[in-house]
């Protein structure tokens, strides 16, 4: 049985990856946060702009989370760097 979530990417972090998304299997739900280790494993630009020394916010189904947060096939993932206003 397949386990596909749609990860995307935004602002610097698309722009670092040259990539806006990407479909990922996972082996079984699993969270956030172990996504993103799995991810920045991946060397290069991938290690810069998600690795645990960035802060990146996540959204799971369009909704913020935290890296506890499971993430179940069928879900998008989307990470981003932290936005400011003034």
């Amino acid at each position: 049985m397949s386990h596909l979530i749609e990860l995307k990417f935004f602002a610097s972090i698309r722009e670092q990856l040259g990539l806006a998304e990407q479909t990922f299997e996972l082996a079984e739900p699993c969270s956030v946060g172990v996504i993103r280790l799995e991810l920045a494993a991946r060397g290069g630009a991938w290690e810069q702009s998600l690795g645990p020394q960035q802060r990146v916010l996540a959204a799971v189904n369009q909704e913020v989370v935290d890296d506890q947060t499971l993430v179940e096939p069928g879900d998008e993932l989307a990470f981003f760097p932290p936005v400011t206003g003034g």
